[in-house]
């Protein structure tokens, strides 16, 4: 009987001592993320890979 009032003793202690904390609790601001556009940069940059694929298609077609 003396270890089952111990260990509720014990048990009492714990989940009082862990129930909450007396901390503030730590908030953190957000970094703010500054994304800078390039101004060199042009609507007809997607354009340069599919006029090489045509222009090695239609080599490929004229070596025939």
């Amino acid at each position: 009987m003396k270890k089952f009032a111990l260990a509720a003793a014990f048990a009492g202690v714990a989940s009082t001592a862990f129930a909450g904390n007396t901390a503030a609790p730590i908030i953190e601001t957000p970094v703010p993320v500054i994304v800078e556009e390039t101004a060199g940069s042009s609507s007809s940059a997607g354009l340069i890979i599919p006029l090489i694929l045509i222009a090695l298609v239609a080599a490929a077609v004229a070596a025939d």
